[in-house]
């Protein structure tokens, strides 16, 4: 067994396509509509299906505004150089919740960006960078 993909219902498709591929670096992987359904999906990552786990964003004809609810928690991404990350989402218009920083109780740098329908995406830096 493994990890396939983790579904996100969005109100601006296109929004969301270029949220994750501009800014955040994932391809699109492919993008299908279903006119009997009334809904389009579109698969976005970092490599193949086959071998990685993906996003699937899911937009419901029509529907533009969904309650993301408390239970929901956030996607990580890891990055190689999270200042960097942080200063092209800002530069491209993206929204920066939490600037790169140690997480508390801890060492680890992380930082908190929000993709167009709010959803938390967090940083988390993956290699040491010099000082």
């Amino acid at each position: 067994m493994r990890l396939l993909h983790t579904m996100l219902r969005v109100k601006n498709l296109d929004q969301s396509i270029s949220f994750y591929c501009d800014r955040l670096g994932m391809s699109l992987l492919r993008k299908k509509d279903y006119p009997g359904g009334e809904f389009t999906l579109a698969f976005v990552g970092y490599g193949n299906e086959a071998d990685t786990a993906v996003l699937e964003l899911t937009y419901n004809w029509g529907k533009d505004n969904y309650v993301l609810g408390d239970a929901y928690g956030h996607i990580a991404i890891g990055v190689d150089d999270i200042y960097a990350t942080c200063d092209g989402i800002k530069a491209q218009g993206g929204n920066v919740t939490r600037e790169p920083g140690p997480m508390k109780h801890g060492t680890t740098v992380i930082a908190f960006v929000e993709d167009p329908d709010g959803y938390k995406v967090e940083l988390i830096q993956t290699k040491k960078l010099d000082d």
